[in-house]
Parts: C-alpha cells; structure tokens; sequence
C-alpha cells in the first residue's frame, strides 16, 4: 500500500519516497517482497502523485493499481479486489499485505509470516511488535487459551481496563487467505472517527466467522515501525545504517567510528577494507578488498577493485577504479571515470569521462575530461585537456608512455602517439606523432641587464 500523502512530513514529496539508508521507503518494501515472490506478482497500490510513484519505482517492475480517491487501508483491498476481478487478471489464493512506508521489514520475518500463516492455515495472519511506548497503534488481544489466535484489533481510544494495557501492536502488516479477505470487504463501514474503510476490521469478523485470525511477533519492534514525521524517518534511517555497519563489520570489514560514517544500503564492501571516520559510501557503491578509505571521502555510485587507496577528502560519483590505484587526497572522479590499475589521481585533480590506462599518472592539478589515456604515461601539473568548444565536446586520445609537461593545454580533438613528449607550458593544437617532442609555446627572450635599468629609471630601489 502506497497511495498515502503523509501529511504530517510536511513536504510536497510522497511519503513513500522519502528516503532513508540512500533508498526510497518503497523500494525497500519491494526489495524485501521480491525475495518471496517475482516482481510481476507485486501490486503497489498509488494513489497521492501516483505517477510520481510510478516513476520513482517503475524500474522493478511490479504492477501499479491506482487508488484515486485515499478513503483507508480497507479501501485500498477493494481498489485491489476490483482490479484483479478485471478480465484476464486472476488473484491469487493469499495475499501478503505490506505497507509501502516500513522500510526495515526483514524478508526473514516475511518468509516466516508467510510460513506460519500457511502452516496454521489461518484466516488472517498479522505482524505484530512489543514497542517501548504503543500510544497511538493498534492493539492486539490474544486468546487468553490460545496464545497463538487474536480475538481483536483494539485501537487506542477503544482501549478499557480489561485489556491491561495491551502492549501488542499491530504492524499493519497481514496475511490473508484471499477469499476470505476478498468476502468482508463489501461490509467494512465508514462509521469511525477518520470516516475510512479499516482493514484491521476485518480480523473481528473473521473470529465472528469462527475464522482463524492468529499473530506473529517480530523478533525487532523497528523492522515494523513506519515513519509519520521526518524525525521518525531520521530514527529509521539511523536503525539502518547501523544494520549496515555491522552487517559489513561481521563480513570482515573495519569501520572506525561506524557512528560517524554513511553507508547506503546497497552498497558492498569487501574483506580486510578499512574504513575510516566520516566516510560516505552512497547509492550502489561497490567496494573490494583490502581497500583504504581515509577520512571526510565521499563516494557514490563506484565501483573499487581491490587494494585501492582513496586518501582523505576524495569524492566520487559513477566512476570506476582499478586494483591498486591511489586516488587523492581530494581528487574528484565525475561520471563514467575510468581509473585502470595501479594508476594514481593526485592532489585537485578532476576527471570526467575518462580512462587513465595502468599504470599512468596525474598528479597534481588537472583536469581530465573527455579523454582516453594509454598505459604508463605522466600527465604532469597543471595540465587541462580542453574538450568543450562552446558547443560540443572533443575526445583526446593520449597514447602509451608518454610525458605530458606541466600546465600544458591539450585543445580536442586532438591524439598523441605512443612515447611522445610534449614540453612544459605547450597549447598542443595538432596532433602529435609517437615518439616526438612537441612544443607549444613563444621562445623564450633573456635581456641582460633590464631589471637594472629599469629601477634606475624609475627611481624604484636598488637591488639588495
């Protein structure tokens, strides 16, 4: 269920995509149905700027039923029920009902949900959680005989001394054997305080059936806690990057200071990578092992092969880095950065769709943008390819082994051979055969005695 506003965030955006650990809330939810069932199984109700939604999490490939006006959890099943009715749909003989606003659902709680639910063979199966403080959840009552069956989904106000405090809450998530689902939903009423159609009503009249509606207990009250406000969706987003520190610790990775650091969900890491204080590791970052890397880095969406080293205050976005490469201190790889082997990217230097071939270095300085770059070659200080002329963008192409001097201007389209030279200070306008010196700048002219002259003639002092 996915069609809610969230008011209570305040923002424009959809509730369901607001994101914590680096992922929108729903696409968590259906990362964690897709290990139950394939995609095409999935129904993500929408509703509040569906087509928002729609794009956001169109890329999974689950089927979108549109709930146009929002009038409750009850209602969405109906919007559900009418949709699978329709010709050529067939519904299934369960359902598993999700929310799409509970991020931290396990696919091990879903899959024994499941299994008990199937197992017990259970009218309606609900998640359930002990939280430190239920105000404002939904209760559950258990068979005082039967611990395992619910005799009632209580909600707050409803709440009288006989259920002595009912610290059972429900999670909003179920099973339901369909048909027995889909046969209550013509009587669900509009008689409440919010005016909407209750799924949870349906638990009650399925024990008036004699219908077994039973519960399971998740093992962590957070994997089922929502998020109604931003603070609430900062407590998850700070549960989950907690659960990544050490999910990836336990994997042999180390993380000073895990508390200080950033790390996605999606992101992997391998072995004997050390980690340290006040990194960022965003989006699909892939990192190998036995990496490095060092303080105030900022990487996202990357891939690292192992043994790479990222010294301190590096940031990259979409690039891609060989084994062995040292990259930094504040080096910033741009989109489609392609570092080889054992290559080096210095101190400021940026790249931009770029392959730095093994073995080759930049070290200071540079710009890199629009390039390809052999094996073995030294870009020196300073050095600019100059890709862009205003309107379109020029490739240079730099062979093998070759030396490029420092503060040079390379203006693309433009290639250099293998083992070529170009000299200090050069604007390289034409391309260079392999194995040439080309040089690229005014010839130097030396006027002994000028400075002398020129202080006597203007009364400036003398040299010391």
């Amino acid at each position: 269920m996915a069609a809610g506003k969230g008011t209570r965030l305040k923002s424009k955006r959809p509730k369901v995509l607001h994101e914590v650990g680096g992922r929108a809330l729903l696409l968590h939810v259906i990362a964690a149905a897709r290990t139950l069932v394939r995609a095409e199984d999935i129904y993500c109700i929408v509703g509040h700027e569906a087509e928002r939604v729609r794009a956001a999490v169109a890329s999974t490939g689950v089927n979108f039923v549109l709930q146009e006006a929002q009038l409750g959890t009850g209602h969405a099943m109906q919007v559900l029920k009418a949709y699978l009715q329709l010709p050529g749909n067939r519904a299934p003989k369960h359902l598993l009902v999700l929310s799409g606003d509970v991020p931290l659902i396990r696919p091990e709680t879903l899959t024994s949900l499941c299994e008990l639910h199937l197992r017990e063979r259970a009218a309606m199966t609900i998640l359930t959680a002990i939280p430190p403080d239920p105000t404002g959840y939904g209760r559950i009552v258990r068979s005082s005989t039967q611990p395992l069956e619910v005799t009632a989904i209580v909600e707050q106000k409803a709440l009288t001394p006989a259920h002595g405090g009912a610290p059972e809450i429900n999670s909003g998530i179920y099973c339901f054997e369909t048909e027995a689902l889909f046969s209550k939903l013509s009587q669900l009423s509009t008689h409440n305080a919010h005016g909407e159609f209750y799924l949870t009503d349906v638990a009650a009249m399925l024990v008036a059936d004699r219908r077994r509606v039973i519960a399971l207990k998740a093992d962590s009250v957070d994997e089922v806690l929502g998020a109604n406000t931003i603070a609430e969706m900062m407590h998850l987003d700070q549960a989950m990057r907690a659960a990544n520190t050490r999910r990836l610790m336990a994997e042999g990775v180390t993380i000073f200071r895990p508390d200080t650091c950033v790390i996605d969900a999606e992101v992997t890491v391998g072995p004997d990578t050390v980690i340290e204080p006040y990194v960022q590791l965003l989006g699909a970052t892939c990192i190998g092992r036995d990496c490095r890397i060092r303080s105030y880095s900022v990487i996202q969406n990357s891939t690292l092969a192992d043994s790479v080293t990222v010294r301190n205050g590096c940031i990259l976005d979409g690039a891609q880095v060989g084994d062995g490469a040292i990259l930094g201190p504040y080096a910033h790889l741009r989109p489609d950065s392609n570092i080889g082997a054992d290559a080096h990217v210095g101190n400021f230097c940026e790249t931009k769709k770029v392959t730095l071939g093994r073995g080759s270095k930049a070290n200071h300085l540079t710009y890199l943008g629009d390039a390809i770059i052999g094996a073995g070659t030294n870009i020196g200080a300073g050095v600019i390819t100059c890709n862009y002329d205003g309107v379109h963008k020029h490739t240079t192409t730099i062979g093998n082994g070759v030396f490029v001097g420092s503060d040079s201007t390379l203006v693309a389209p433009i290639t250099i051979g293998d083992g070529a030279y170009v000299g200090a200070g050069s604007c390289i306008t034409h391309p260079v055969p392999a194995d040439a010196l080309a040089l690229g700048r005014a010839q130097q002219t030396t006027k002994e005695g000028w400075a002398t002259r020129r202080r006597v003639t203007r009364g400036g002092p003398k040299k010391p």
